[in-house]
């Protein structure tokens, strides 16, 4: 196999992250960026344009990450620079009330079934934070059930790792995070219904939410069975739980209604961030009317944000909403999808790579395993070594993956057919060398 450093980051990029590691803890600002998982320098970008990123060192790349998520519209959609523009002309923060953070929450509102009130936020993860709040304070509940492989943000009480049992009080995964803030998170194993009824059984009245990624983007793609989600859905209404999806990835990707209108199943309350924000921070979380009137002031239940409801980052949301809402993408997203599914695992299948490729709409994992992924258990097992040489063969193609085999790629409109044949060839190349 060749080495992934004959694929490696240009003079410039390398002398970027050396200033930067001088500056920042491991040079980044969020730790997927620093390549940990595949080795090397990481890329520094200098723009980007459409379905393309041009790195500091002059090379032009087509993005499969877009900026993890948020860019379906492409980097630099027209109607949201010029959205983002006309805000900047009347100031960049007040600290009270605007018309424009009403118009995104009925966008929001109008978009997702699951949601009668909302309230906006600055990320994904305060999105999450704050819905196990509102939970626990509108059930009087404390324990949590979330699922291994799953990622809701660095929220303490979902930072866990799963014990030795099939259920487990969560116990820290992360230095910082105390025993005390974890031990009423319960970890389950994802698509394991049985587990979700069982833990119910054991603890009836005292659980306050499920929290899941309907579709999970964060052990690379993996999509939820169907007993799974009606188990989840039934089993909480029955007990009196609170459901969470957090549809931070999903929402407004795999349908205008997120996960929740591609599977049909409605939760009682919804995490949102990356689109919804067009590319800006800005996050959400909603849910039924009842649940969100416990939030302060219209309840007891404290969340506050000094830049919530920004109006930049609400201008970039509501011209990607709007722009979703007229000019629904999705047909044209699954199409390219197919297309690069199938032509990713035509090339896997000729070069006799043990692989599996797994997709929902415009998310979608070349998993280096031999066998269908359905859980952390089975996505832990794939070759993380061939995935390092897989990503920085891509790279020197003039293609950027995801720099982990535990992170989804996705893809948006700016993408062609000729772009997506353009890369299954790159990979029909890169795949025959790694079996060389």
């Amino acid at each position: 196999m060749p080495d992934p450093k004959t694929f490696a980051a240009g003079p410039k990029s390398i002398a970027a992250f050396q200033t930067a590691c001088q500056l920042m803890p491991g040079g980044v600002n969020s730790p997927a960026r620093a390549f940990g998982a595949v080795g090397g320098t990481p890329l520094f970008i200098d723009r980007a344009e459409g379905p393309y990123l041009h790195d500091i060192d002059g090379r032009r790349f087509i993005d499969y990450i877009g900026s993890w998520g948020p860019m379906i519209l492409g980097h630099r959609p027209p109607e949201v620079i010029e959205a983002i523009s006309k805000a900047l002309e009347r100031g960049t923060s007040f600290g009270a009330p605007t018309e424009a953070e009403s118009r995104l929450a009925q966008q929001i509102i109008d978009a997702v079934p699951s949601v009668e009130k909302v309230r906006l936020v600055n990320s994904g993860t305060e999105a999450t934070m704050s819905a196990i709040r509102v939970a626990r304070g509108a059930t009087g509940r404390h324990k949590v059930i979330k699922f291994e492989g799953n990622y809701h943000g660095h929220v303490d009480s979902l930072l866990v790792a799963a014990g030795s049992a099939a259920a487990t009080l969560g116990v820290p995964d992360s230095p910082g995070v105390t025993p005390g803030a974890s031990q009423d998170t319960i970890v389950l194993t994802y698509n394991d219904h049985e587990g979700v009824s069982n833990v119910f059984a054991e603890h009836p009245g005292e659980i306050a939410a499920v929290i899941l990624e309907p579709v999970v983007g964060n052990m690379g793609c993996v999509a939820p069975t169907a007993e799974f989600l009606k188990t989840l859905r039934e089993t909480t209404q029955r007990d009196g739980a609170v459901l969470i999806f957090d549809e931070v990835m999903t929402g407004f990707r795999l349908a205008l209604g997120g996960a929740q209108e591609y599977y049909g199943v409605t939760p009682d309350m919804t995490t949102l961030g990356k689109i919804v924000g067009g590319g800006m921070p800005l996050g959400a979380y909603g849910g039924r009317a009842e649940i969100m009137n416990q939030v302060l002031p219209a309840g007891k239940v404290f969340q506050a944000g000094t830049l919530s409801g920004n109006p930049v980052a609400v201008a970039a949301g509501s011209a990607t909403l709007e722009r979703l809402a007229k000019q629904p993408p999705y047909e044209l997203l699954e199409s390219l999808g197919q297309r690069l599914a199938e032509g990713l695992d035509a090339a896997a299948t000729r070069h006799g790579v043990d692989h599996v490729v797994q997709r929902v709409g415009s998310m979608m994992t070349l998993f280096f395993h031999h066998g269908p992924v359905s859980s952390w258990n089975e996505a832990s097992q794939c070759d993380r070594e061939r995935f390092s040489r897989y990503f920085w063969g891509m790279i020197g193609e003039g293609v950027y993956m995801p720099c982990s085999q535990f992170e989804a790629l996705f893809f948006g409109v700016t993408h062609t057919e000729a772009m997506i044949d353009e890369t299954i060839a790159a990979a029909d190349k890169v795949l025959g060398r790694l079996q060389s």
